[in-house]
């Protein structure tokens, strides 16, 4: 009873793409180690940027600091 979670920062996954890594990843699991999809669960939670971290800093700091090297 594989459980995947998939953690995103909040920036606008749509449900369609949602359902795309569901699928994908349950495919994965079956294709790669046999699973069976009726007993894999796949979690996505999304988190504020605020919340996320990168290098010691927010990751919009972090991305801030990237653009300008």
């Amino acid at each position: 009873m594989p459980y995947v979670n998939i953690k995103v920062t909040r920036e606008g996954v749509t449900a369609a793409q949602k359902a795309q890594l569901i699928e994908g990843v349950t495919t994965l699991l079956s294709d790669v180690l046999g699973k069976n999809p009726k007993t894999t669960f796949v979690v996505i939670d999304e988190v504020d940027l605020d919340n996320w971290g990168i290098g010691g800093l927010p990751v919009t700091e972090f991305r801030q600091r990237q653009a300008k090297t």
